[in-house]
């Protein structure tokens, strides 16, 4: 995707808040979402993060802040969720997209200013839902260091699996339980195998870990039957969002032999509210590739714009506020940083090997990444690789607590930027959630 005026390191909104450095939501970004004002019976509706501030893009529309496409996208909008928006393709979100950048950017008119001042509603008043309608939701493994570290847990001699370097792998996962940010969910009730134990115990879960993930959002699907070829995968694609795929490991162990995830991944996955374009993520596109000393992709895996520009560099950390932070009042511990431009397979791959069987993707179906992790320790995604399989504590310096597994009253906070000279920084917001006691203990 080529830069275009939006991608403008230099440009500034009429809204104060989208000039504060350090902000995730400069006019450079512009996500979508879906909200209502916090307490209301409002129908939820389509809004764009700009500053501290939503554009209530249902209220845009009504104004006629747009005209031509951009209008038509905007209705589109206006609906509970982005499915129909999301279905209308490249063409439209750019538009709309262009259309707001040319309405908050300060040599607007005064016209256009009035009209969609009208339209903001603080974020602080805010509550979100879930961006899309997901009618499927996969998720794939795709990072080769967290392969190896987990693989290291459960195969200590051969922790990596023969097809990895080969395909993308990924697993169908659950979308009833996909929530957004801020949704907290109980620990999970089970089966699992004790160490030493020849019988399975049922109860919570002892092993709760998080994934750091990023989801993306499908725009318009391809009929059965019909596989989208890798470089056309990007017109399919509308944007990112951050994404926890929590994960009981104790039970994931025992039910993966031999067939996939079930319990130990179903009962909750977390997405943040903000969906950043790939058309805002132009300017950190980076290169892919493999190893030269590794397996080359196949054929219909391959193609000179993925190997050109096919990676993503966005910034990743995740941080653990547990009870005693909340009531000491101190910051969140940061457990683990790392990139997303270590991923082993593109978000393009994905997409083509998802669909090279005939599999049919909807609009605003999700796919995330698998867990990301960095080739050294402090890069790991998942504390079950922090902790070495639950054998090694880890310290939190902020309240003096350890912790091998979640605990009832942890919250996770996954966080997510792009940064670098030459270009404005943009955020993803925050994905969080609070792990409840479960159910009947």
């Amino acid at each position: 995707m080529k830069l275009n005026p939006t991608h403008d390191p230099q440009a500034r909104s009429w809204l104060a808040a989208a000039n504060v450095e350090g902000t995730d939501f400069p006019i450079q970004n512009l996500p979508f979402g879906v909200f209502r004002r916090a307490g209301s019976n409002e129908a939820f509706r389509g809004g764009m993060a700009i500053g501290d501030q939503i554009v209530d893009l249902a209220a845009a529309a009504r104004a006629g802040v747009f005209d031509g496409l951009p209008q038509l996208a905007a209705q589109a909008c206006s609906e509970s969720t982005l499915n129909a928006f999301l279905a209308m393709g490249p063409v439209a979100w750019r538009a709309l997209r262009q259309a707001l950048f040319a309405a908050l950017h300060r040599d607007a008119d005064a016209q256009t200013v009035g009209l969609l001042h009208g339209c903001l509603v603080p974020q602080a008043e805010a509550e979100h839902a879930v961006p899309t309608r997901i009618a499927n939701y996969t998720d794939f493994y795709t990072s080769i260091h967290h392969a190896r570290n987990v693989g290291r847990i459960v195969r200590p001699d051969d922790p990596l699996t023969p097809n990895f370097q080969w395909i993308p792998i990924a697993y169908h996962g659950r979308a009833s339980s996909v929530v957004v940010s801020g949704t907290p969910f109980h620990r999970p009730m089970g089966q699992a195998l004790p160490p030493s134990a020849v019988v399975p115990v049922v109860g919570p879960c002892a092993r709760l870990d998080y994934e750091l993930e990023l989801g993306f959002y499908i725009g318009p699907g391809n009929a059965m039957g019909e596989p989208i070829p890798l470089d056309k995968v990007e017109d399919h694609i509308f944007g990112i969002c951050l994404l926890n795929d929590w994960s009981a490991r104790d039970h994931q162990f025992w039910e993966m032999a031999p067939l996939g995830p079930f319990l130990g991944k179903n009962f909750c996955t977390s997405v943040s509210p903000w969906v950043v374009t790939m058309e805002a993520l132009a300017p950190y596109r980076v290169p892919f590739a493999h190893p030269a000393d590794e397996p080359q992709p196949l054929a219909y895996l391959d193609a000179a714009a993925n190997r050109d520009h096919g990676g993503v560099d966005v910034q990743l950390e995740v941080l653990l506020e547990t009870a005693q932070h909340r009531a000491k009042g101190v910051a969140p511990d940061r457990l683990s940083a790392t990139s997303f431009r270590h991923q082993y397979w593109t978000i393009a791959q994905m997409v083509t090997q998802h669909t090279v069987g005939g599999c049919n993707l909807q609009s605003g179906d999700l796919l995330g990444t698998g867990t990301i992790s960095g080739p050294t320790a402090p890069e790991a995604g998942a504390i079950v690789e922090l902790s070495r399989g639950g054998t090694v504590a880890i310290n939190l310096p902020g309240t003096g607590e350890e912790r091998r597994f979640l605990e009832d009253g942890d919250n996770v906070i996954l966080r997510g930027w792009c940064e670098k000279p030459g270009a404005a920084r943009i955020g993803f917001g925050r994905c969080e959630g609070l792990v409840l006691p479960a159910v009947g203990t």
